[in-house]
């Protein structure tokens, strides 16, 4: 049976109490042949009825009161409300149900983000440890070999001192990345918000990495010929350290004697949309979820052979969510890899 109002039940159970006292006295009375005073026995019905409401409405709610109460406790009060200021009904064992169900839930989400943290951290050390120690071994390599005698040579001196620098400034780099990331992560980094044209910052970047992108026949190009101004409202070294950063991931993983292409795209009156194309590879579906982690690498043999800290797409979300703006990107395999952002129009 489902009790839906605890009041009207005590109510009901009351009367059907106070008629069967009624007839027992009654019968009671026939029986004696007492005279029966209709007035006096109304006034005791009356008093019965309201005396056992009373009686099962509150002793009862007090005793279920103290079960729920109970059953409360062990659930390290699932809600931060008294359980005497419940209305008592066979709702309120259903709302308690769901409660529970709501905590279990809850607590077993706890977990899983716990142990998801737990593994991203492990895989982080592991990774940074990996990432440094490789530089860290190959500079003691070359210097063992020439304390050991090489030096005489200079040629080799030389060639192991060029190659010694060039890990050093990997490990540099690593650390470089490690700090930025850590600000950006600790909202510690300060953005200088100006107005500024995305077109010439794009052209800035080409230049840079000219010299890359012609050793992997690599060409890199705007979509189509801008002759006005395309303003935006953003940190100008910021963003351009994001487009280094896409360009240059666009080059190393990109087929030789490709091109890489950025657009520019109106999103509505207010954004923007920056893209990044490469006719390269193209990245697996099962990897794009994990692309902006920090070190993860979709090919790892490759990707270190092509150097990099490992930490450029986690880098460039960063730069473009402390922006308050976002990044995703779209891909196919043996296709090309698109990496797409928005900036405020200025």
């Amino acid at each position: 049976m489902k009790i839906k109002n605890f009041f009207i039940f005590s109510i009901a159970i009351s009367f059907v109490l106070t008629l069967c006292i009624d007839v027992s006295i009654l019968i009671y009375m026939a029986a004696t042949k007492t005279t029966v005073h209709i007035q006096a026995l109304l006034l005791l019905s009356l008093a019965l009825f309201i005396l056992l409401s009373l009686i099962i409405n509150n002793g009862v709610e007090t005793y279920i009161n103290y079960r729920i109460g109970k059953i409360y406790k062990q659930v390290n009060t699932l809600k931060k409300k008294r359980i005497s200021n419940i209305n008592i009904n066979a709702d309120e064992f259903d709302f308690l149900a769901r409660d529970i169900l709501k905590y279990t839930y809850k607590k077993k989400r706890e977990i899983n983000k716990l142990n998801y943290r737990e593994n991203y951290r492990r895989d982080f050390l592991g990774n940074v440890a990996h990432e440094i120690k490789t530089p860290l071994f190959t500079v003691q390599g070359y210097l063992l070999t020439l304390i050991e005698g090489a030096a005489e040579d200079r040629e080799i001196r030389d060639k192991y001192l060029k190659r010694a620098n060039a890990a050093i400034e990997r490990l540099s780099e690593i650390v470089d990345d490690l700090d930025l990331i850590t600000k950006l992560e600790t909202n510690d980094l300060k953005l200088n918000i100006d107005t500024f044209n995305i077109i010439k910052v794009v052209q800035k970047v080409f230049d840079l990495l000219e010299m890359q992108a012609k050793k992997r026949n690599i060409k890199l190009t705007l979509d189509k010929f801008y002759d006005i101004p395309e303003f935006v409202m953003a940190d100008e070294s910021k963003i351009e350290q994001v487009l280094i950063n896409l360009v240059m991931n666009s080059i190393k993983y990109g087929k030789i004697g490709g091109t890489t292409v950025v657009s520019i795209e109106y999103v509505d009156d207010e954004k923007i949309l920056v893209k990044v194309k490469d006719n390269g590879e193209g990245i697996d579906k099962d990897n794009i979820p994990r692309l902006f982690e920090r070190f993860y690498r979709v090919d790892k043999s490759r990707s270190r052979d092509q150097g990099g800290s490992g930490l450029g797409l986690a880098i460039v979300k960063h730069i473009v969510e402390a922006h308050e703006q976002t990044i995703d990107v779209k891909s196919v395999v043996g296709s090309g890899s698109t990496f797409y952002f928005t900036l405020d129009k200025a």
